[in-house]
């Protein structure tokens, strides 16, 4: 698969649930409002939310 310059790809790895306690997908740790507004978002607004879940995965809690 090959991406355009301005093309991000999504960070998704298919593990799709969300957690009622965080409102983040468990699998890439995006909001709901992130994963449906991700085709429709600019580069940059994607590069703003990988930048967020960079963050998130610094500050989750690993399961026990």
């Amino acid at each position: 698969m090959t991406f355009a310059v301005h093309d991000v790809p999504s960070p998704c790895i298919k593990v799709c649930r969300l957690d009622p306690a965080t409102g983040l997908c468990t699998g890439c740790l995006r909001t709901m409002d992130e994963i449906a507004g991700w085709c429709d978002m600019t580069p940059a607004d994607k590069q703003r939310v990988l930048t967020r879940l960079q963050e998130r995965r610094l500050h989750a809690v690993p399961s026990a």
